[in-house]
């Protein structure tokens, strides 16, 4: 479930500044296209996508948040949290204390969503309202609260179906909305069908997903909401291609009623049945292509510790392994990886009123969307691990200065500054030392006797 829109693609590192009012009245639309993969807008040609960047901003890469995984990664976009803290840790948990079991086709219980609090309640505060098509949790009663207006995820709905669906709401609603989420499978699927390298098809869906862009943005100036929407597109995760050769099978390593597998590869989630040392140590010599942590051994980057869902046994396969239990390859790309690794890292763009027009940075984080979009809607944002100073370069209303042009000042107004100093020093040694041979005429002009 990957790519948001909302247009943005992340860079680099931004000095800003600036707090200026933002209209009450502002609306923002976020879509996500899953599984789009960051240089996919580099290696294929997708005309709609770059019109869209062209008059708005970019954001080349976006670092997710560990694991790199659908559910987790949707919903750090709409709270600003790592997994850690809003509790959506896999697309498939077990929480141990109540007993139960999370996976895609049995997520609707609020148990598990309720440790956040996602933007579409916080928006429906006051006189607005939110709406959402098939984005992951917004058909849940999170803290009692749905959208006012949502679909429930079916996939056999059509992209257009979906965004119809929205542009309708947005357009004409009261409450009016002023939040709507849009969420769509492709090029996930396909690049686990595939892989990402497969280009022939993959070329193939990636202009399919240009074409649903353009039919929004086309669905949008028809109605005159173009220039007065703010738009935000991008995605949860990227994808790295698997290959048969490269499958680690742990039931060479273990036998299973020593354990149960929680969650899959490529980064695994194990719940030890038997003594949790002996199962970690049958695991640690299983493979030099997969890390084993003990849960309280997961590096403090992934930020992936510090919550009960998370199993006491963590294995995370190398970039293009996979995980299996003695099967075959069950797919040709995958992600889950090292959410460091650029094949796992989506992009960002966004168009309207609130950002820029042709501005590019190179990074951000998944958790700083939030707070720039809890800005653009003027909504006092829930605790949250985002920073506002990392996205502020992309928003109109907002002075800023990036980082090389920081130094670029800085260098140039030294330079400047030691040029002036050089004159003045030089100007002054001209007016207090003596022209050549000045004491020389003098002496020839008091010495009388050389006179007549």
């Amino acid at each position: 479930m990957n790519l948001v829109l909302a247009l943005l693609f992340s860079s680099g590192v931004a000095a800003c500044c600036g707090n200026s009012a933002i209209n009450p009245l502002s609306r923002l639309l976020l879509v996500s296209f899953d599984g789009f993969r960051a240089d996919y807008l580099k290696t294929y040609e997708l005309p709609h996508l770059q019109e869209f960047i062209e008059d708005g901003v970019l954001v080349s890469h976006v670092t997710n948040s560990f694991i790199t995984k659908t559910f987790p990664n949707h919903y750090s976009i709409v709270t600003g949290l790592y997994e850690e803290s809003h509790g959506i840790v896999a697309n498939d948990m077990y929480d141990a204390d109540a007993k139960k079991t999370f996976s895609q086709f049995n997520d609707s219980d609020p148990f598990w969503w309720n440790g956040a609090v996602p933007i579409w309640v916080t928006n429906q505060q006051g006189n607005r309202a939110s709406a959402a098509a098939m984005w992951p949790g917004s058909d849940v009663k999170i803290h009692n609260t749905t959208p006012q207006f949502f679909m429930k995820y079916n996939f056999s709905v059509t992209f257009e179906e979906r965004a119809e669906k929205i542009v309708t709401w947005l357009n004409n609603s009261n409450p009016p909305v002023s939040f709507a989420t849009l969420y769509w499978e492709e090029p996930d699927a396909s690049g686990h069908k595939y892989g990402p390298d497969d280009t022939e098809n993959m070329r193939r869906v990636l202009e399919q997903v240009d074409n649903h862009i353009g039919f929004l943005t086309k669905k949008l100036k028809t109605l005159g909401l173009w220039d007065t929407i703010n738009v935000i597109i991008t995605s949860d995760h990227g994808m790295a291609p698997c290959s048969a050769e490269k499958l680690i099978n742990l039931d060479s390593c273990i036998g299973r009623k020593n354990y149960t597998l929680v969650d899959k590869s490529p980064v695994a989630a194990v719940l030890p049945r038997q003594n949790k040392t002996y199962v970690y140590n049958l695991l640690k010599n299983c493979s030099e292509h997969m890390k084993v942590y003990l849960k309280e051994e997961i590096p403090d980057r992934f930020h992936y510790q510090h919550n009960k869902r998370i199993q006491p046994i963590i294995l995370v396969a190398d970039e293009g392994w996979t995980i299996v239990q003695n099967e075959s390859l069950p797919k040709l790309g995958d992600h889950g990886y090292d959410n460091a690794l650029p094949s796992m890292h989506p992009f960002l763009a966004a168009h309207g009123p609130a950002f820029r027009r042709g501005y590019k940075q190179r990074t951000l984080r998944t958790v700083d969307i939030y707070p720039m979009m809890c800005h653009i809607l003027g909504l006092p944002p829930q605790p949250h691990n985002g920073t506002l100073g990392n996205v502020k370069c992309l928003l109109a209303d907002q002075w800023c200065i990036n980082l090389p042009e920081a130094i670029g000042i800085v260098v140039g107004a030294l330079i400047v500054l030691a040029a002036f100093t050089c004159i003045i020093i030089i100007s002054k040694n001209r007016i207090s030392s003596p022209r050549p041979f000045s004491r020389l005429q003098l002496q020839d002009d008091d010495d009388d006797p050389l006179i007549g």
